[in-house]
């Protein structure tokens, strides 16, 4: 039996909630024994195979060069063996280094940094490697075995030393420690408790900063907070989602799940954004003692969701947030491991050690402007999702103005799981922390951890505190306890039989205040996506027309393609979180004269609801040979207002797609470097270009607009890297280039009546219609 449940919540929680929210606020193999399931080499790393960037630091993987193997004297360096790498510490500054395999062949040079360090990464697991020292005086380090993740644990790593209340470390498979911090409900001994885990390269190991461990501890759970590698007190070095920081993540749920305070030896994975999406990857290595996971405001591939959409690099958010992770994760990034190592932690101090070994992450993002499966899969979810094998619940918000709302594409790739559960819903990057979201993951979260009927009085009082402070509001309403009575065999046969896709419509008109958390009307569906949606098209025409047949002639409609004639982006306090409040303001701006082009359907005679992504389907003509396209969704009421829904990209010369991917209502490009090409001269060229998911209810009398022009003012902070030629850019809808639109509609949903307010949509601008000069002035 777990212990009775905490009500003790500090008024700060929301504080960690924004520390760990955003960034604003600072394979196949089966496991042997307890090993996790993976490639033996790293061949899925973010750098390539030649190269390891860092500040003083500089790595070469050798053709095979052989020569002497004659022993030499024993080194005074360190060295680090770990999987597919090894890392030097204690090296005099400016070493030249070497590393050699097993028949004395020289596999990779490099030379020590300012703090006498090195790592080489990619390295093929295996026994006998050596580094030796070059130049007069060479010494060498021998017997060196780089880790198989694939060999068995001893499984007294996860038991030796047990984890107790408060910061600790947590030593992993190749002796790194990581920092972590555990807060219990309550003593020990009175366990155990139902217990999750954050990790990340934030800072969840912080003891200074506990108020999220609060959260959890609130609703009855044991929380622990631990520092990926590389980052905080955590040794190694670090670089986004490698193997090494995969296979710590299995480590770290073993080593967790194995304490005595643990219920059932079981832990769940909590987290939203960067603790969200590590839960992906963690989970797809399929940790034994892993209960379930709760990944809130994701992405499903970091290329097209986030850093490049449609093949642009977006330098709003993803370039700052690599930038923000670079600071952190050098020496002493995050002031409180300094204040650690001050006060006498001093593996805290010996765990900066590899840090000047850190991959210069934008510069790396900067050269790799297409999509590389063999290092890109690797950062996309979406690739391996179909590994993990525990129940899952995910959610998240069209409009994310971080990590975007582009995840939804990967939801029908979690074939594994026997349960997964998502909540979708307009707003932005804390949406799914949201009232009504927040509700169903504690349920969630008490089935599945827990194992107990589940109750919200926690999360009533968890609620109290963080959404006046989150959203602005004083309305904390929660749902009411919908198991109240039942056993817990009876509750989770109720919530497994609920709908598993929930659709959250008009999320700001729900609550008593404007622009409060609380949906206008929910609809659930069996699958994502939607089995009941039917693809719908409407076509391009003249005087800015959205036509539901095709049109037989018609002249094409031209632009400037100028990224500068509008804001970069359309909320003017950037990356801040006063963006999540109510009533939050916009400057989402008419596109002016010349600079692009909208088309209008007709009066819509029904209701027509929308839900899941769409393509825009556009024949394009540039006068440069290549151009950088924008398409944006929105609906233009009968009383002159227009409220934005969703937007989509793309970088004609990425236009080829993966045909086997693609679908009418889906396009995806392959944005590989060998399937780049201009746009012809002189000719119109068919381009897909996708419009990011979402669902809206389009009212009777409403208008649905699309608009094409150069990317910006489209999304808050997002901005792009953009062609800026002044091309003109023409669209072609005519018989033979039958430009058009395709949605899914999904029809019998009962939508209420009424639009909402202009404004009380949480993450979607309204602003008053404007035409663009191809379509006609309103009457």
């Amino acid at each position: 039996m777990r212990s009775p449940r905490r009500l003790i919540v500090s008024a700060t929680i929301v504080f960690a909630v924004l520390a760990t929210a955003c960034a604003s606020d600072p394979r196949d193999a089966a496991p042997a024994s307890s090993a996790p399931t993976g490639s033996s080499t790293a061949v899925t790393d973010t750098t390539t195979a030649s190269t390891t960037s860092g500040t003083d630091a500089t790595t070469t993987i050798d053709a095979a060069t052989t020569t002497s193997a004659d022993a030499l004297p024993s080194s005074t360096f360190q060295v680090l063996p770990g999987v597919s790498q090894i890392g030097v510490i204690r090296a005099e500054a400016g070493q030249g280094l070497e590393l050699r395999d097993a028949d004395g062949t020289v596999v990779g040079t490099g030379t020590a940094d300012a703090q006498g360090s090195f790592l080489w990464r990619l390295i093929p697991p295996g026994d006998g490697y050596s580094v030796r020292t070059t130049g007069a005086d060479a010494t060498e380090e021998r017997n060196i075995t780089i880790i198989d993740e694939r060999d068995p644990v001893d499984p007294t790593l996860y038991t030796f030393k047990p984890l107790t209340n408060g910061f600790q470390y947590i030593t992993v498979r190749d002796g790194t420690t990581l920092s972590a911090n555990v807060m219990l409900p309550g003593p020990a001994d009175k366990g155990p408790y139902p217990t999750v885990v954050e990790y990340s390269g934030y800072s969840p190991s912080n003891p200074d900063s506990t108020t999220f461990g609060q959260l959890f501890n609130a609703l009855g759970f044991a929380y622990v907070g631990v520092n990926m590698r590389g980052t905080g007190c955590s040794g190694g070095s670090y670089q986004f989602f490698e193997r090494a920081q995969l296979v710590d993540g299995y480590d770290v749920i073993e080593s967790v799940a194995h304490q005595s305070w643990v219920l059932d030896n079981k832990v769940g994975m909590v987290g939203i954004s960067y603790p969200g999406i590590s839960q992906l990857f963690v989970a797809s290595t399929k940790p034994p003692s892993l209960a379930a996971i709760t990944p809130l405001s994701v992405l499903d591939d970091s290329y097209r969701a986030t850093g490049e959409p449609g093949g642009i690099l977006n330098t709003g958010f993803a370039a700052p947030f690599l930038s923000e992770r670079q600071a952190e994760a050098e020496p002493y990034g995050q002031a409180w491991t300094k204040k650690r190592a001050d006060a006498g932690d001093t593996q805290c101090a010996d765990n900066q050690n590899l840090r000047l070994q850190n991959p210069d992450f934008l510069a790396v993002t900067e050269a790799q402007n297409f999509y590389d499966p063999a290092q890109a899969d690797a950062l996309a979810p979406s690739t391996f999702v179909d590994k993990i094998d525990v129940p899952v619940f995910l959610a998240g918000a069209w409009q994310d103005e971080q990590t975007g709302g582009h995840f939804p594409n990967m939801l029908d790739k979690f074939t594994a799981t026997p349960h997964l559960y998502a909540d979708l819903t307009n707003g932005l990057h804390t949406e799914s922390l949201s009232p009504t979201i927040f509700a169903r993951m504690v349920e969630f979260l008490d089935l599945y951890v827990a194992h107990e009927t589940p109750s919200l009085a926690g999360a009533r009082a968890v609620a109290n505190v963080l959404v006046p402070q989150l959203y602005g509001v004083t309305d904390a309403t929660l749902p009411a306890d919908r198991f109240t009575g039942m056993s817990y065999e009876q509750a989770l046969a109720a919530f497994e039989a609920d709908p598993p896709i929930r659709v959250l419509f008009e999320e700001g008109t729900g609550g008593a205040e404007p622009g409060a958390p609380y949906p206008g009307f929910t609809t659930s569906f069996d699958a994502w996506p939607v089995p009941e949606a039917v693809a719908t098209s409407w076509y391009l025409g003249d005087r800015g027309l959205l036509a539901t047949k095709p049109q037989t002639t018609g002249s094409p409609d031209s632009y400037t393609a100028d990224p500068t004639a509008l804001p970069k982006a359309f909320y003017p306090g950037g990356r801040s979180s006063d963006i999540w409040k109510a009533g939050t303001q916009y400057d989402w701006q008419a596109i002016p004269a010349g600079t692009g082009v909208g088309y209008l359907t007709d009066p819509l005679k029904q209701d027509t609801v929308v839900v899941g992504g769409g393509s825009v389907d556009l024949w394009v003509q540039s006068s440069s040979a290549d151009t950088d396209l924008e398409v944006t969704i929105s609906e233009v009421r009968p009383d002159g207002s227009e409220m934005y829904i969703q937007s989509g990209w793309l970088r004609a010369s990425h236009r080829a797609l993966d045909e086997a991917a693609s679908t009418d209502v889906l396009p995806v490009q392959t944005h590989r470097k060998a399937d780049a090409a201009p746009l012809p001269a002189g000719e119109f060229t068919p381009v897909r270009i996708e419009l990011f998911p979402f669902a809206y209810a389009f009212r009777t009398g409403s208008q649905i607009r699309i608009t094409v022009d150069a990317p910006g003012n489209s999304r808050p902070v997002w901005e792009f890297d953009t062609i800026d030629a002044g091309e003109t850019v023409q669209i072609a809808h005519d018989a033979d280039h039958p430009s058009k639109i395709v949605l899914q509609v999904v029809p019998g949903i009962a939508v209420p009546p009424g639009v909402p307010a202009c404004g009380a949509l949480r993450g979607q601008p309204c602003r008053t219609y404007v035409p663009a000069d191809n379509e006609p002035v309103p009457i």
